[in-house]
C-alpha cells in the first residue's frame, strides 16, 4: 500500500470513527488538526501526498499525521514491494489494525445498526484488543452472556437467544 492510499483509508476510517458516515475530505483533516493540535498543514499538501506527487513526508509532518489519527508514525510510509501487513508484531500496530479492522466490519453490517454500533464502539476503546477477549471470556462462561443481555439490554432479547 502506498503512503497515499494509506492516507486516503486513515480519512475514510477516521469520517467513519467520528460518526460522519463518510470519509473526511483533507480540508477537514488540515481543519481539525489545526483545531485538536494547534498545528497546521495544508490542503494542497495532503493533496500532494495522496496523488504521489509528493512521495515523502517530512518528518514533523509523519509525526502530525500520526498523532491526529493515531497510529505509529512508521505507518506512515510506502510499503515495500510484496509486504505482509498480516506479519506485524507491534502491540500496538496490532491494535491499530485491529480498530481497522473492526471499522471496517461495521461498515458491511451497516443495516444492522445494533451491530454497526457495538463494532464501533469496540474500535473506539482505547484498548479494543482487551474488549474482544472480555467477550471471549464471557461467551466462555456459560449463561453470562445471557444474563448481561437481560440486565443490560432487556428490550434486545425479546425471545431471541444469543450464543
Amino acid at each position: 500500500m502506498t503512503l497515499g492510499e494509506k492516507l486516503r483509508y486513515l480519512r475514510e476510517v477516521e469520517g467513519t470513527l467520528r460518526g460522519l458516515g463518510r470519509e473526511l475530505s483533507q480540508l477537514e483533516v488540515c481543519r481539525l488538526i489545526e483545531k485538536e493540535l494547534g498545528k497546521s498543514i495544508s490542503q494542497s499538501y495532503l493533496s500532494q501526498i495522496e496523488s504521489g506527487a509528493r512521495p515523502h513526508l517530512t518528518n514533523s509532518t509523519r509525526m502530525l499525521l500520526a498523532r491526529f489519527f493515531k497510529v505509529h508514525p512508521g505507518y506512515l510510509v510506502d510499503d515495500p514491494e510484496g509486504f505482509q501487513n498480516e506479519l506485524m508484531s507491534d502491540v500496538g500496530a496490532l491494535e491499530d489494525k485491529l480498530d481497522l479492522w473492526l471499522v471496517g466490519g461495521a461498515e458491511r453490517f451497516r443495516r444492522d445498526p445494533e451491530l454497526h454500533h457495538a463494532l464501533l464502539s469496540v474500535a473506539r476503546h482505547s484498548d479494543s484488543r482487551r474488549c474482544i477477549i472480555l467477550i471471549g471470556a464471557i461467551l466462555e462462561n456459560p449463561g453470562l452472556a445471557e444474563r448481561l443481555m437481560e440486565v443490560l439490554k432487556p428490550s434486545s432479547t425479546n425471545g431471541r437467544r444469543r450464543s
